[in-house]
């Protein structure tokens, strides 16, 4: 039986781990970390296939230079000088132009179904996570943000998706958990969602019955080759043999492809959450605040808000009060009747989401190492893209035809 080390215990390495056993390999996880806290854990919960413009697009370099002197701002790169930033700022804008954008909107619709239809299976054989299907709405307040909103739903619409324009009156009407002060919406009926911590419990309880070993509080700090293969994975806990192996672990996959000489541009975007517990008077939808981009969702009796992002390092792990204020100020204006104040230190969930200069996911087998498959670069879409990442995974490692076009999710 084939030994598969995956580098990586986030939701993209355990969906891999646990597809790859199903497929029959023998898997083994290795993290540095407890494994409790990372992006799997306090992101929105969302899975959505209406996110299908890559965070590359035209226009985003003019915002983002507009953002970058607002430190409360959606979007914010931290001004270093690093050779890192400035690749992966040139490769950026690169990306930016609209013949990307074409490209990209097919490949992450496929991957973003694909992922849907791998939850749904899941949520029936044991829904312990909250799954629902009550779609996303992307709520605004200004024109400006309405006839944006109305041409990204145009372009869904294209491509197959289920999209519905709401007036303020149809927004109320359909959002009746909290007021709301906006001056309409756009409703994906394609999109769902999920409680991201009894999603990570479900899996994982789903890897120790498939005999999966998982090893939390390990380093990776090495890799043993036997030509163009890695034969085996040294860590802080004793050397590994392998057959194959997946590098899964996020922002943290820059520095792991060092030791193996492969260069992948990747910064982490940091990113903010809150959880405020048994509210019954909250929103029942899931949303987008669009003018402060900050995600809204109900997840039982409990309400997420989560936002920013931040392109920084992931040394930096201050929680930035003017980004957190951003939030708060944002879900105030657009819930009038919510009044939330400014959560607690250790309310507040952080974490780096991993984001690649084209804004598409890496998911590839390398060219140089034979044995050697890459899973990361999800950025916001990590939960939303993992299931369908692992399934893919697995069917790279096996030789099969995969069940979605990968070309778009080349390093």
């Amino acid at each position: 039986m084939k030994k598969v080390g995956i580098v990586g215990g986030g939701i993209i390495g355990l969906c891999s781990a646990y597809y790859l056993a199903k497929e029959g390999y023998e898997v083994a996880v290795f993290d540095e970390s407890a494994m409790e806290d990372g992006c799997s854990y306090g992101n929105a919960g969302m899975i959505v296939p209406s996110h299908i413009i890559p965070l590359a697009q035209p226009g985003m370099i003019a915002q983002g230079m507009k953002w970058m002197f607002d430190s409360q701002s959606p979007f914010y790169v931290k001004p270093r000088l690093n050779t890192d930033l400035l690749k992966w700022g040139l490769q950026f804008y690169k990306h930016a132009n609209k013949s990307h954008v074409e490209r990209a909107m097919p490949a992450l619709r496929d991957l973003s179904l694909l992922s849907k239809e791998l939850y749904q299976d899941f949520a029936k054989e044991n829904n312990s996570f909250f799954y629902e299907e009550k779609g996303l709405l992307m709520l605004y307040r200004t024109d400006k943000v309405e006839e944006e909103m109305y041409h990204e739903g145009k372009e869904a619409e294209r491509l197959g998706l289920e999209v519905n324009y709401l007036s303020r009156r149809e927004v109320e009407a359909l959002e009746t958990g909290t007021k709301t002060d906006v001056i309409g919406g756009v409703h994906y009926k394609s999109d769902a969602h999920l409680y991201p911590q009894k999603f990570m419990k479900f899996i994982k309880e789903e890897l120790v019955r498939l005999k999966v070993e998982v090893h939390q509080h390990t380093t990776v700090k090495d890799f043993v080759f036997e030509g163009n293969k890695i034969a085996k994975i040294g860590t802080s806990k004793g050397t590994f043999a392998v057959d194959e192996v997946v590098l899964a672990a996020g922002s943290w996959s820059p520095s792991l492809a060092k030791k193996l000489n492969i260069g992948i541009s990747i910064l982490p975007g940091k990113g903010y959450s809150f959880t405020l517990k048994d509210r019954s008077q909250k929103p029942s939808i899931p949303s987008i605040l669009c003018e402060g981009k900050v995600a809204v969702t109900p997840m039982n009796n409990d309400i997420r808000f989560g936002g920013t992002m931040e392109i920084t390092h992931t040394g930096d792990t201050k929680i930035n009060e003017n980004r957190l204020r951003g939030i708060v100020t944002s879900i105030n204006d657009f819930y009038p009747d919510m009044q939330i104040e400014m959560p607690k230190a250790e309310e507040t969930w952080f974490g780096f989401r991993p984001c690649t200069p084209s804004g598409m996911p890496i998911i590839t087998k390398d060219k140089k190492i034979v044995n050697l498959t890459l899973a990361t670069g999800h950025a916001m879409m990590g939960l939303s893209l993992a299931p369908a990442t692992g399934k893919i995974v697995t069917e790279i490692i096996a030789g099969k035809t995969t069940s979605v076009d990968t070309k778009m999710f080349q390093i």
